[in-house]
């Protein structure tokens, strides 16, 4: 799909005027589509790691319930004991009383029955209290099997993350500080690359040492199928002068693509990827000195893991 799109933009460019309006918002609409599925899936990691908080929130909550169902169970016992204890009594002292007349003994024999019946009511409660405790214990054992799997998922996640940060690093060394950096956070990896490296100002063919740059990152992309790439064209905030682009969206945009190009020409998978332009609205330096405008005018890289396996695991 993003070979079909890139191929339209590519012919509604060369045509330019010739292209109707209609045909290119067609192409935008699509291109939006693709940004907000991207963001979509970012959303999804986030909500799946709130998602895992609350399960070791609930986990936590009935690990105290089984404790106080515990001291519960521990009290009754407690209690069912002294009352055997009061029941033997009466029963060794019942030979004693059956001299005594019949209105003394059917007195007695009441509150025998009052303390069977109060002994039965404890025993009742407390298999209740027994079955329930069993209960909770398999509960608690499943949610804590839950978190563990989910746990060792992203453990096993972010250790891939790290593993392809520092192959991107090491395909990329000779680059880095040469207007490139490498980044992993929250779970992602952020490859930036300043304009210097790739284009010349107001064009978007990339050029001869950031074409290698790319080239060695997509080397170490194609081996890892399971990785989204989003690519992000950034500018700064000095309006686009030349006459086939309409402005800075469409410069982001088209800087965007070139990278694509040439990561799917090196192997990588087109379903991997996804193109975006962020014009001048995401900078990372101030827009008042030259130097500012120079690292604002970038290509980001941003590399996420596939968390399928993971909504897989929550769901069941």
């Amino acid at each position: 799909m993003l070979k079909k799109i890139a191929i339209l933009f590519v012919i509604a460019f060369t045509l330019n005027a010739c292209v109707s309006k209609k045909v290119y918002q067609e192409l935008e609409t699509k291109f939006n589509k693709l940004r907000t599925s991207n963001s979509e899936l970012i959303k999804e990691k986030d909500d799946l790691l709130a998602l895992k908080k609350g399960l070791e929130s609930d986990l936590e909550g009935l690990n105290t319930e089984l404790s106080e169902l515990k001291t519960q169970k521990a009290i009754l016992d407690n209690e069912y004991a002294s009352l055997k204890n009061k029941f033997k009594n009466l029963e060794e002292s019942y030979g004693v009383l059956a001299t005594q007349s019949s209105k003394e003994l059917a007195e007695q024999a009441q509150k025998n029955q009052e303390l069977l019946a109060q002994l039965e009511a404890k025993e009742k409660k407390l298999q209740e209290e027994s079955l329930r405790l069993e209960k909770l214990q398999t509960e608690l054992n499943l949610r804590a099997e839950e978190v563990d799997e989910l746990q060792s998922l992203i453990s096993a996640k972010e250790a891939q993350m790290q593993q392809l940060k520092n192959a991107i690093s090491n395909a990329l060394h000779n680059f880095e500080g040469n207007g490139l950096t490498v980044v992993h956070k929250n779970g992602k990896i952020y490859v930036s690359m300043e304009n210097k490296l790739l284009f010349d100002s107001g064009s978007w063919a990339v050029g001869t040492e950031g074409k290698k740059a790319v080239e060695q990152l997509a080397s170490v992309l194609s081996e890892n199928k399971d990785i989204n790439v989003l690519i992000e064209g950034h500018t700064d905030n000095v309006p686009y002068k030349g006459s086939t682009l309409i402005d800075n969206w469409d410069l982001s945009v088209k800087r965007a693509t070139a990278i694509v190009r040439i990561l799917k020409d090196k192997g990588v998978s087109p379903t991997q990827i996804t193109a975006a332009g962020r014009s001048e609205f995401v900078p990372v330096d101030t827009n008042t000195t030259a130097e500012g405008k120079a690292k604002n005018r970038r290509i980001e890289i941003i590399l996420a893991p596939n968390l399928d396996e993971i909504s897989k695991l929550l769901k069941e």
